[in-house]
């Protein structure tokens, strides 16, 4: 975490979503290819492990360079927590897995990276100065991260366990959505995370994903909360492009 990448206007509650970053075998080339699909500018992290991603000033991504190759090429979401520690261990309680244990970025904050029963890995981030997402909704920026499970009654199990408000509080909007692996992807897909971040129109951005180098996974589709098409970038780190529907995001989950 960048020294002056801050956003301390905005706190998020437990189990929200807060920030995504990406591990990239080559943070230059993705600075290229997201620079030119969202119209994201970009600083060097303080401690020149990767960038910062903006968009009109404000935080919106991270890209990271990856210490092992060997390491999958993803975006990872993390969720908020006012105590890393305390919820690795209900993580762990609860059949998860601690995958990397919390390390501290000094005053911006503490983030470690867990992953639930059937193997879908997420972040956990306690924010010091370092909130999270900066700036109002806008096309480019975070829209929307879906869990494709194995069993989506387990996970609304295990999910609803560690974010009881979040997910099911009496003021609580939907955090994320939960769908079988099968509905979008082949069945030997592993369970996984997939970031969605906004688009005007989800068929010129995969158009424009291609042009740049990326790939087309699934066709745009239809949801609840939207249009949808899954793309991976140049790398082969996928993520969605969600074309907001009328009635905002989450209906129906």
């Amino acid at each position: 975490m960048a020294e002056n990448s801050e956003s301390a206007d905005r706190e998020y509650p437990e189990g929200v979503p807060c920030w995504v970053d990406a591990q990239l075998p080559d943070v230059a080339a993705g600075r290229r290819f997201y620079g030119a699909l969202f119209g994201w500018s970009f600083e060097e992290r303080a401690d020149g492990s990767g960038l910062w991603a903006r968009l009109d000033g404000e935080p919106v991504a991270g890209l990271a360079r990856k210490a092992d190759g060997r390491l999958p090429t993803v975006w990872t979401v993390y969720f908020a927590t006012p105590d890393v520690t305390a919820l690795g261990r209900r993580v762990r309680d609860a059949g998860g897995q601690l995958v990397s244990a919390p390390l501290s970025a000094g005053r911006l904050g503490t983030g470690a990276l867990v992953a639930d029963p059937e193997g879908a890995v997420f972040g956990l981030w306690q924010a010091g100065s370092h909130q999270g997402f900066g700036g109002p909704p806008a096309p480019g920026t975070f829209a929307w991260v879906e869990l494709y499970a194995r069993d989506t009654e387990a996970a609304n199990a295990f999910y609803g366990g560690l974010f009881t408000d979040a997910l099911f509080g009496e003021d609580a909007a939907p955090a994320f959505g939960r769908a079988p692996v099968t509905e979008v992807f082949a069945a030997g897909m592993p369970p996984h995370f997939l970031v969605h971040f906004r688009v005007p129109d989800c068929a010129a951005g995969l158009e424009r994903v291609t042009r740049l180098g990326g790939r087309v996974q699934a066709e745009p589709f239809v949801t609840s909360y939207g249009t949808v098409g899954v793309v991976s970038d140049d790398q082969g780190a996928s993520f969605a492009l969600l074309e907001r529907a009328p009635e905002g995001a989450g209906e129906g989950l």
